[in-house]
């Protein structure tokens, strides 16, 4: 969902991403019920030219279903790091 909204956002051209690079990583999840959580993903594309576009992710899932509510995609601009390495 996630590739689907910034491409029709006009922010990513699913053309030039590398799927296999593209990655995933749960940040949080909260139990809401017995079968509902609330979930946080960082997903990260990468374009065959090397750069990344990043998004966080945020939806609620079930045994039953992956996306239960709409999924909301907030462009991460820039990141900050206070480890010189990671910059």
């Amino acid at each position: 969902m996630a590739q689907t909204l910034l491409k029709n956002d006009g922010i990513l051209k699913p053309e030039v991403i590398v799927s296999s690079k593209t990655r995933t990583t749960r940040l949080a999840s909260e139990r809401l019920n017995t079968d509902l959580w609330h979930q946080v993903y960082l997903v990260t594309f990468v374009s065959r030219s090397g750069d990344t576009i990043q998004a966080i992710v945020l939806h609620d899932a079930s045994m039953e279903e992956c996306s239960m509510t709409g999924v909301q995609v907030f462009l991460v601009s820039k990141r900050l790091d206070s480890d010189p390495q990671k910059r």
